[in-house]
């Protein structure tokens, strides 16, 4: 099958590109670090690692008790019991149920399958067992969301007491869904959407801006839409015009939703509008039911570089109080799933009050230069939040200040406690007077005494496998530092090293028109490319995701390597570095030296895996059917891939459209753009017809809803003879969307075997076993066996036949070996690690030739590359046990 090939090369050619044994993800820590109720216990995950580390806080300080082995890039952690804890794997699309009985072996006792990119988990009701899990509604485990129904978000809810039970799923009318909370009592959790807009969107058709001035007759400005947000009945841009008329009807902002959890099914109570464009956390104030988010807000309907010079974005603090959910709970009004009145359509809408403050009152919003004064007290990121048990204090960590700010109960700053690094998430003892904190650059767990609001010690996470040149780069990313007036950093757009889902109009007025030295795609038009114009309106926001091999950078691609090496993307990454001057507002550029760090980050950052495309690497028929047409030659002259050339969609050549030149951009994170076209009513899809979540969708301003649309656009050609018919377009975006990312679909993807596993559980183990074979992956298992926390590596090209390398050098097992123990009582979990990462995730945790086990059993520290014994030789030709 030609997809098969397509697979195979793009794998081929990403492993060329970025050799080692790890793959860089950046996902975004939610709530990293959590205690179990009595606070005995502290559990932090290790993301890179793929681990939860397990500390013990008696006394004061943090002892390392013992670590399991859970998924692919866990984010969150939540504590049921004593002894039992939800890990949220955000790259394997699961949550591990960990053991904690034995503190010093805790192991994973069950997998949970949710959607797809997980991020958060949570314990309702009134006996702490309903567990929450946020997703995207999207991804293999959620197989009837298709083209048809995509974007949005969910809450998974599984029953603590029968996790074999069927979950529930609890759509959101959002487009992403992030952090979550609950109530004291448990009968309330809160959701937070994540990129949730800001109601900004498209004026697609917009009168044409006037030329700029100082350019010359011939230079006049590109027709280019604007970006508009509504005042009171009207539409307008940043400029004040009333565009109503040029305006697509439907877009919410639907923000942070009340759910009542207590009941089955659980149901939205009540929702929050406004409450901020990227929202990080909640936290539920104790003693009210009032709820406060961490959040962005981006001013990006103002227009040029040159007016968001320092100020485009604003960390807040939003206040949130549903008096409407205690009203839908008596009954006297229609929930959501009611399906006559729902939140934001009348009834309790008005009862939900909604009050922001910000964090950096002191900032003068009004100037685009800053002071030092201004950068040493800004608080820039606010990624986590914790209140005392008393609701008194509220505890902020800013990401990119290096900082945990202490805050009243109406949100204002009291004091500052800076930690350095980058505090990522927070988990408050207040009875031992303690604040544990995460830090994601220095990969330690910080402990604030909170008698003296100092640090008291740094214990740092056991191992990572990150190189320390990705290390050094991640800090630039998010250092608030950098700007004007500290309280911005590149990762306030580029969310996670992603995208914040806007459009910027970053157009400047009296800057100089720059030659296109791009090549073109051919054939569509000949002549010279046009040259790159500075007024060039609205772009939607990139994700910093594939960028290595991509070529020239921007949606114009007028961040280039120059006239000789234009698709050189080292180079063309350097052309970003005066935005620290010019956009963040910084008094200079950042030093070479350190931009090229930040550069090698940047270029090492991977799409995950399609959650669109089967485990299996088939295809569906409409998926099969749209892949037909994007190869076909229309009249035998031309294909999709004339432009969009394989393996991502793009070599780094250009086009015109309309009235400027872009380059033809990549196909690989398609499936994360859907929700701008309105909703369709449907069973899957709780918004009311009409409604979109998203005010910018495809294309380089975001004007096209949806991919079915696609049509013969001048220099973005589908079908230059014919109009694709409904069907047609339907199962072109289908293919679209599961277009390949450079990693196969089931890659991440885990399942835990026990003695009672059902057929589904065997069937995806099989599953994996089969995709490791074909060279998507690597599998490793994990679990306990004999009293032990054991590691595998499965090997299907051994002299005698597929075999499991274990740990140990001599102890090689089969698949039967492996399956006795299953039924001896042993639980295990296979995971399929990413191509060349497995010997690393299974066998060999510190790569230093020596296997984990061999290393214990010689009192030797697997994961420290310094504690090393004699190399292991291959344990191909083992004898089996």
């Amino acid at each position: 099958m030609v997809l098969s090939a397509l697979l195979i090369f793009i794998l081929a050619s990403l492993a060329a590109a970025e050799p080692g044994s790890f793959v860089e993800f950046e996902s975004g820590h939610v709530h990293p670090l959590a205690l179990t109720p009595n606070g005995g216990l502290l559990l932090a995950v290790n993301t890179p690692d793929n681990r939860i580390e397990v500390f013990d806080t008696t006394g004061g300080r943090l002892r390392r008790r013992g670590e399991a082995f859970v998924g692919l890039e866990p984010v969150s952690v939540a504590a049921r019991t004593e002894t039992e804890a939800f890990v949220v794997n955000h790259l394997s699309d699961s949550v591990s149920v960990v053991d904690l009985s034995d503190a010093a072996l805790p192991q994973v006792r069950a997998t949970l399958w949710v959607g797809d990119e997980p991020r958060d988990v949570a314990l309702g009701g009134t006996r702490r067992n309903r567990i929450l899990v946020t997703a995207a509604r999207r991804g293999q485990n959620r197989p009837e969301i298709t083209a048809s129904v995509a974007g949005g978000a969910d809450v998974w809810i599984f029953d603590a007491l029968d996790l074999s039970a069927p979950p529930q799923i609890l759509p959101l009318p959002c487009d992403s869904a992030r952090a979550l909370a609950v109530s004291a009592d448990g009968r309330t959790a809160y959701a937070a959407a994540f990129l949730s807009g800001n109601l900004t969107t498209l004026a697609s058709l917009a009168p044409r801006s006037p030329s700029p001035p100082g350019n010359g007759a011939d230079s006049i400005a590109p027709a280019v839409a604007s970006i508009v947000r509504p005042e009171r009945e009207h539409w307008r841009d940043g400029e004040g015009r009333d565009l109503t008329a040029f305006v697509r009807p439907g877009l919410t902002d639907h923000d942070v939703f009340a759910i009542d959890v207590d009941r089955i099914p659980a149901r939205i109570l009540a929702q929050a509008d406004g409450a901020g464009t990227v929202i990080f956390n909640l936290a539920v104030q104790p003693g009210s039911r009032k709820v406060f988010a961490s959040n962005l807000e981006s001013r990006n309907v103002q227009r040029f570089e040159s007016e968001l010079r320092g100020r485009f974005v604003d960390n807040r603090i939003t206040g949130i109080v549903f008096a409407a959910a205690e009203t839908v709970r008596e009954g006297t009004v229609k929930d959501r799933s009611g399906a006559a009145e729902g939140p934001g359509a009348g009834g309790h809408k008005d009862s939900v009050e909604v009050r922001t403050v910000r964090l950096n009152p002191g900032v003068d919003a009004a100037s685009s230069d800053g002071t030092p004064e201004e950068v040493e007290t800004s608080l820039a990121l606010p990624v986590d939040l914790a209140f005392s048990s008393d609701g008194s204090r509220l505890y902020v960590c800013a990401m990119a200040s290096g900082t945990v700010a202490v805050l009243d109960d109406a949100a204002r700053v009291l004091r500052r406690v800076v930690v350095g690094g980058s505090p990522t998430g927070l988990a408050l003892h207040d009875a031992a007077r303690r604040l544990y904190v995460m830090d994601r650059f220095l990969h330690a767990v910080h402990v604030i005494d909170l008698e003296r609001e100092a640090v008291a010690e740094t214990v740092p996470l056991r191992y990572t496998p990150e190189p320390e040149r990705l290390r050094e780069g991640r800090q630039y990313l998010y250092d608030g530092r950098t700007s004007a007036h500290g309280d911005a950093a590149c990762g306030s757009c580029h969310v996670f090293g992603d995208t914040d889902g806007l459009a910027w109009d970053l157009s400047e007025s009296d800057a100089d028109i720059v030659a296109n030295p791009l090549r073109q795609a051919a054939p569509l038009r000949g002549g010279r490319l046009p040259a790159f114009h500075p007024r060039k309106g609205p772009m939607t926001t990139l994700s910093l995701r594939g960028l290595a091999g991509a070529g020239p950078m921007h949606w114009r691609g007028d961040r280039n390597g120059g006239p000789d090496h234009p698709n050189d993307e080292g180079q063309a990454f350097l052309e970003f570095r005066p935005s620290f001057r010019t956009l963040l507002g910084s008094a200079s550029d950042l030093s070479l030296a350190s931009f090229e760090k930040l550069r090698d980050f940047a270029l090492s950052i991977r799409y995950p895996p399609n959650p669109y495309a089967p485990l299996d690497g088939s295809l569906t028929p409409s998926q099969e059917s749209g892949r037909r047409i994007f190869l076909a030659r229309s009249g035998g002259s031309i294909a999709c891939t004339d432009c969009h050339a394989l393996p991502a969609g793009t070599d780094g050549r250009a086009a015109p459209r309309e009235s400027q030149c872009f380059k033809v951009p990549h196909l690989r994170g398609l499936y994360a753009k859907a929700g701008s076209r309105a909703a369709e009513p449907s069973a899957a899809d709780p918004r009311p017809s009409g409604e979109r979540t998203r005010g910018f969708g495809y294309f380089h301003d975001g004007a096209l809803p949806s991919l079915r649309e696609l049509g013969p656009h001048p220099g973005e050609i589908i079908a230059p003879d014919r109009r694709l018919a409904p069907a047609e377009a339907r199962d072109l975006e289908a293919f679209l969307l599961a277009f390949p990312t450079g990693l196969a679909p089931a890659v991440g993807q885990q399942v835990t075997l026990r003695a009672a596993s059902p057929p589904a559980e065997i069937l995806r183990f099989q599953l994996l076993e089969s995709r490791a074979s074909a060279g998507d992956g690597d599998l490793v298992v994990h679990g306990v066996l004999r009293g032990e926390a054991r590691g595998w590596l499965f090997a299907p090209a051994q002299p005698g036949g597929p075999a499991y390398l274990s740990d140990r050098k001599e102890d090689v097992l089969s698949l039967k070996d492996l399956l006795r123990a299953v039924r001896e009582g042993a639980v295990l979990t296979g995971l399929l690690a990413p191509p060349g990462c497995g010997r690393r995730a299974g066998i060999d945790r510190d790569e230093d030739g020596t296997f984990d086990r061999d290393e214990i059993d010689r009192g030797l520290d697997p994961a420290s590359a310094a504690s090393r014994g004699p190399p292991a030789s291959s344990n191909g030709d083992a004898q089996r046990r």
